[in-house]
């Protein structure tokens, strides 16, 4: 699910969460990002650094970052150790806006080629032609979500451009299921070893955008395929909370938010067993619960949550009656 956050929120959430662990310097180093404070966004990601270094994806935010606080030593080192760690999108590397600046510089191109003939390395058992495929439909699916982030940021809920930018995002998930069915019936959930994790990723991101018939239909595929290694849990787990709750059941790891009816603050969906949720979100690689809803401004109060959920539920009932 993308995050949509006000700005004075990410502001606010830059300069005043406190922060002592990896995730928590992160999570202030991407709201400074996201509010457009680079500089500090570098000095965030420093201190986190400083706890944990092991993330690649981490490392190519921090070098974003920095590319865009004009740090260009820093940027290129960041880049790299993201690419050593395991950063496999040199498409995505290449074509980021964020990194523009470092262009011209020799030792960008020198990583460029450096990433490419490891990338070649790697990749030279892969499924070429299905690889490409996938990553043109993972492009299709990300980018018209991008474009529909910025026109809700700048035009804001319910406006024109807001509804048509939906018309055609429904129009490209179309397309890209039919995609992806031919996929899945043809060759199953292919894994990472055959088409790179990105290419594999795009298998997901299509299904969770599809209709429940969809989605309950490659469910079971999917669980086989995580027994298998060909996707992850923690991707798996977010599917099944939403089929789990477009089925009119509980969802189980708590990664479905909502605006509440009433309140009209974020509030996580009917969640089964919600003081063993970390226990489970933990089981499949997700953090805690807590940490998840800071992206939301919110936070988990279990026994207060436990309170809630009956009224909760009670609307919901009533609105499908």
């Amino acid at each position: 699910m993308k995050k949509i956050i006000t700005l004075s929120f990410l502001l606010m959430n830059c300069f005043l969460l406190q922060a002592q662990t990896y995730k928590e310097w992160t999570q202030k180093a991407d709201s400074c990002y996201r509010a457009q404070n680079y500089k500090l966004s570098v000095d965030f990601y420093e201190k986190a650094f400083k706890v944990e270094n092991k993330d690649s994806g981490d490392f190519y935010n921090a070098g974003c970052s920095a590319a865009l606080a004009q740090e260009n030593k820093k940027a290129l080192n960041w880049l790299n150790l993201a690419i050593d760690n395991g950063f496999e999108d040199i498409a995505r590397m290449k074509k980021d806006n964020d990194l523009k600046s470092l262009h011209e510089d020799k030792d960008w191109k020198k990583m460029i080629a450096r990433f490419q003939k490891k990338r070649d390395i790697i990749e030279v058992n892969y499924d070429k032609a299905l690889q490409k495929e996938l990553l043109d439909i993972y492009a299709e699916d990300q980018d018209i979500r991008g474009v529909a982030m910025k026109i809700y940021r700048t035009a804001g809920p319910g406006s024109k451009a807001l509804d048509s930018i939906g018309e055609i995002m429904n129009y490209k998930d179309s397309i890209t299921l039919i995609r992806v069915i031919k996929i899945l019936d043809e060759k199953g959930w292919v894994g990472k070893d055959v088409v790179g994790s990105q290419a594999n990723k795009a298998l997901f991101l299509v299904i969770q955008h599809a209709d429940l018939k969809y989605q309950q239909k490659y469910l079971p595929m999917m669980r086989d395929a995580v027994k298998k290694g060909n996707a992850k849990a923690s991707s798996l787990a977010l599917l099944e909370d939403r089929v789990a709750l477009r089925e009119g059941g509980k969802q189980i790891y708590g990664s479905q938010v909502m605006n509440h009816p009433i309140t009209k603050k974020p509030f996580v969906s009917p969640l089964e067993d919600p003081d063993n949720v970390d226990k489970r979100r933990a089981s499949v690689g997700l953090g805690t619960l807590s940490d998840y809803l800071k992206y939301w401004n919110a936070t988990w109060d279990v026994e207060a949550y436990k309170k809630e959920l009956p009224e909760l539920e009670e609307i919901i009932r009533q609105k499908k009656g």
